[in-house]
């Protein structure tokens, strides 16, 4: 089975790959950069589901896989502040359709006040660490967990709601 993912962030491919051989065997993982057709920092559920979507389509499509995984983060201002979160699409060459959505990370106010600005949130915490990358390594999540909870351990969760209807499809009709 080829599973291409709409990424080449290693923090990204590396959740998948977790996932894909826990659920089968014989299986490859196939990074692809796409666009996702969307901000670079969505600011919605909405938006960042689109923008997943349009990442698996695509990246199954370019390569013929079997199956397409797209991943977005995004954050949203709330009444209660602004939380981080991603969304997780995937689909098949059957048009079959598995989201999953991550939990959600109240931010720091002086983070939140940086995306408001129309900062993204990677570069933010990139200052704020004093690092560079950080989305590819830690991210927001592991930053402000103490790694706690881990990047890639909070994309795993995404992927894994993802999958449920290729894990026990007879309940996805």
């Amino acid at each position: 089975m080829l599973v291409s993912v709409g990424s080449k962030n290693p923090v990204k491919v590396n959740a998948v790959s977790v996932v894909v051989n826990q659920i089968w065997d014989d299986y490859r993982v196939l990074p692809v950069a796409v666009s996702s057709g969307i901000n670079d920092q969505p600011t919605s559920d909405q938006e960042a589901i689109i923008g997943a979507h349009q990442r698996a389509r695509q990246a199954r499509e370019y390569v013929d896989a079997d199956m397409g995984v797209g991943l977005e983060g995004f954050t949203v201002d709330t009444d209660y502040g602004m939380f981080a979160s991603c969304w997780v699409v995937i689909q098949d060459r059957k048009g079959r359709r598995g989201i999953g959505g991550g939990g959600k990370l109240l931010l720091p106010e002086a983070v939140a006040a940086e995306v408001r600005r129309g900062k993204e949130l990677g570069p933010t915490i990139d200052r704020l660490r004093g690092e560079c990358n950080t989305k590819q390594k830690a991210g927001a999540v592991g930053t402000l967990t103490g790694n706690l909870v881990t990047r890639q351990a909070a994309l795993e969760h995404s992927i894994i709601l993802a999958m449920a209807p290729f894990i026990v499809p007879d309940y996805y009709p």
